[in-house]
């Protein structure tokens, strides 16, 4: 019989602006608003939250990310901040962690060590791309085959994870469309307007989309690119576009509080990501009916976009091919808009309520309250 109220911590090392942290905490308004005992626990107490939590969500914040000077005091701090995470979340007395990142769960499964709470740990991009260094590489081959399961988000990934879990442990979840205003038609959007969303970081591949952009002579036919986001390449995307040209032409407002009111408006949707995990931007872009473009990447992107049916997928690092796909779609408002049609499907295949009752069922599975 299914516990009336079950205690659910999650944790993720903040709530600043990503998709890992809008997962976390779209979950936990969910939950609380299902009467479950829900805490959010973050690492940092000088980030500022991007997402606003429910009331009833208990806010968990440690001090847990300060530098160490040498190997013996990073030998205690790592002792110290296990120390401090144990006690924080038993304080709470979850029946089950469920952990988000790949340094957070390696600290939550450490912490946890010989407590017996069940414990759930997410990956959120592609481990075989995202590099964390081979001590964090180490202790997840140690530390992992502790959870009781592993969620990744592609079968991809998966297949990464069966190498060294058994296949009980690994589950397959994605992200869900979260919840959105209706979605805009081709006749409603502004024809020359290009749209990435992202971090400002290499992985990304901004840098790849300018080039792209300025290869494409875009601009000469009134083309504008907007890439809503923050992140430690901003001076050099800037910098960038000066040397191509291009600074007329493209916009870099930050991080926006709406999103998709900019995907409403915009004629194409482009992720020009070297890698990914599950792309929550691109999916919530076909949501809303764009067009699309994506690098065909690692991974994500092949699990959305059907290739010439809903959207386009290009070779990932081509800037050619990126090019070429952008300069056909902006000139062709037909094939825009049966992309965009056709995009809108993601919102039945992604649908929030199925997505969160998988991690539902397994979370009731977990405590043996399923």
């Amino acid at each position: 019989m299914a516990l009336k109220e079950p205690r659910v911590l999650l944790a993720v090392s903040s709530l600043s602006a990503g998709g890992s942290e809008r997962v976390i905490s779209q979950i936990a308004n969910l939950w609380a608003e299902k009467g479950w005992k829900i805490a959010v626990l973050t690492f940092a107490i000088d980030q500022k939250d991007q997402y606003t939590l429910d009331p009833r969500v208990e806010r968990v914040v440690l001090d847990l990310l300060w530098d160490s000077a040498n190997n013996w005091q990073t030998v205690r701090s790592i002792i110290r901040r296990s120390q401090l995470l144990r006690s924080a979340i038993l304080r709470f007395k979850p029946d089950v962690v469920v952990s988000f990142l790949e340094q957070v769960n390696i600290r939550i499964l450490a912490a946890l060590l010989g407590t017996g709470v069940p414990t759930i740990v997410s990956e959120r991009t592609d481990p075989r791309e995202h590099e964390v260094g081979p001590g964090w590489r180490l202790a997840r081959r140690v530390l992992y085959p502790l959870a009781d399961i592993v969620v990744v988000q592609t079968d991809s990934v998966a297949a990464w994870a069966r190498r060294f879990l058994p296949d009980r442990k690994v589950q397959v979840i994605p992200n869900f469309v979260p919840a959105l205003p209706p979605e805009t038609s081709a006749d409603q959007r502004n024809s020359n307007e290009l749209l990435a969303v992202g971090r400002l970081s290499r992985v990304k591949g901004l840098d790849l989309l300018l080039r792209a952009f300025a290869v494409s002579g875009l601009k000469g036919t009134g083309g504008r690119l907007t890439i809503l986001g923050e992140g430690p390449e901003r001076a050099f995307l800037e910098s960038l576009a000066g040397e191509l040209g291009i600074t007329e032409a493209v916009s870099l407002p930050g991080i926006v509080q709406d999103p998709e009111r900019w995907m409403a408006q915009c004629a194409l949707f482009v992720l020009p990501s070297r890698y990914e995990g599950f792309p929550n931007a691109l999916l919530e872009a076909m949501a809303m009916g764009c067009a699309v473009v994506a690098a065909d990447c690692p991974s994500g992107p092949r699990e959305l976009v059907l290739d010439g049916e809903n959207g386009l997928l290009v070779p990932p690092e081509n800037i050619e091919a990126l090019a070429a796909a952008l300069k056909t779609l902006m000139g062709d408002a037909a094939l825009r808009r049966r992309l965009g049609e056709r995009a809108v499907s993601v919102r039945q295949r992604f649908a929030r309520e199925a997505i969160i009752e998988r991690w539902e069922s397994l979370i009731l599975n977990c405590i043996g309250a399923g």
